[in-house]
């Protein structure tokens, strides 16, 4: 089985199944209770935050809790207004139509879109020149589900359109155990409260990261570590089976470079870049960006809010600094009169 398949067979189904973000979901569930009480479509959802938390998941289960079909694409997909235009002339009635990367919408199709979502019609120019004319066709009422991690990218005039906006935060620990278990559960591994409590520690907040880490556990449990630490402080060796103990997931953590906070190798390295070479900050994010040999938005979308929110690094005007705490994290002391990093 492919691993896509995988992530799909432990996505949640209904809202009851979708664990964590407790507020946003007590809120979904009442206007979809309403939406369906009264006939209608679902008003317009905006979800953002962070990659891997569970956007289009989400999708899915609202799409599901309605009892309506689903449409998915994303916005670089759409290149022309045309492509939009096909996809909403064959939308079914109150159907949730889904664009993941909203924010990178061309301006023609974000126009076109304020129609639809407003009146549910198409505007078409027909013609060329002096003789063009607009005419407008009707579609199907329908739910809008744009989905992002740059919201501040994303148009006003499109977001005052959306009538419903969810924003994810990371999960805490104890949902992250819940969702280990009820992973584990479909995954049919076995797997100890302290090893999962650990492994929900370490998966920054994130469901996809914890997912994906649970997998590589249960490779480990199945097929056996080599050495791992016993009760009276030696060694022994990993039998196998298949269980997830926590001395698997320590060992596993530690061959996969991935230390006690959650952190990979490359978070490490960011933070190492920053201390190292700009004497802890401030830096540009295009300038670390290159220093780390990323890209930009990948820097900022995947790699910065989850250093943030551990509080090992902040966003300044002058660009980024490591705290305190990233020093001691890592194990190193912070120089004495430290200057500034040029920017560049």
């Amino acid at each position: 089985m492919a691993e896509d398949e995988k992530d799909i067979s432990l996505r949640p189904k209904s809202l009851d199944e979708f664990l964590g973000q407790k507020a946003m979901k007590e809120n979904l569930s009442v206007f979809i209770k309403a939406a369906k009480e009264r006939n209608e479509s679902l008003d317009h959802l905006f979800l953002t935050g962070p990659p891997g938390l569970g956007k289009t998941t989400l999708a899915q289960v609202v799409a599901r809790e309605l009892g309506v079909d689903f449409k998915v694409t994303s916005a670089p997909a759409l290149d022309k207004p045309k492509d939009l235009a096909g996809i909403l002339m064959t939308v079914t009635e109150k159907a949730v139509f889904f664009i993941d990367e909203i924010h990178r919408l061309k301006p023609a199709i974000e126009e076109m879109l304020y129609t639809a979502m407003e009146d549910y019609e198409l505007d078409w120019i027909i013609g060329q020149g002096p003789g063009a004319r607009t005419i407008r066709i009707p579609i199907q009422s329908f739910t809008l589900v744009g989905a992002t991690t740059k919201a501040g990218n994303v148009a006003s005039p499109l977001i005052s359109r959306f009538g419903i906006t969810c924003r994810f935060g990371f999960y805490d620990v104890s949902d992250m155990e819940a969702i280990v278990r009820r992973s584990s559960g479909i995954l049919k591994t076995g797997i100890d409260d302290d090893a999962a409590a650990l492994l929900a520690a370490s998966a920054r907040g994130t469901p996809r990261v914890v997912n994906r880490l649970l997998r590589r556990m249960r490779d480990f449990a199945q097929v056996g570590l080599g050495k791992v630490p016993d009760a009276a402080g030696g060694e022994r060796r990993s039998p196998g089976g298949g269980r997830i103990t926590r001395a698997v997931v320590e060992e596993g953590l530690k061959r996969l470079e991935i230390d006690g906070l959650g952190l990979e190798k490359y978070d490490r390295e960011i933070l190492g870049v920053i201390i190292e070479r700009y004497n802890g900050g401030p830096v540009g994010a295009e300038t670390l960006a290159i220093s780390v040999g990323e890209t930009t938005d990948t820097l900022e979308d995947y790699y910065e809010p989850y250093l943030i929110q551990a509080g090992l690094l902040q966003r300044t005007p002058r660009g980024r600094m490591v705290t305190d705490l990233a020093y001691r994290h890592l194990g190193l002391e912070k120089a004495r009169n430290s200057g500034e990093a040029f920017l560049f």
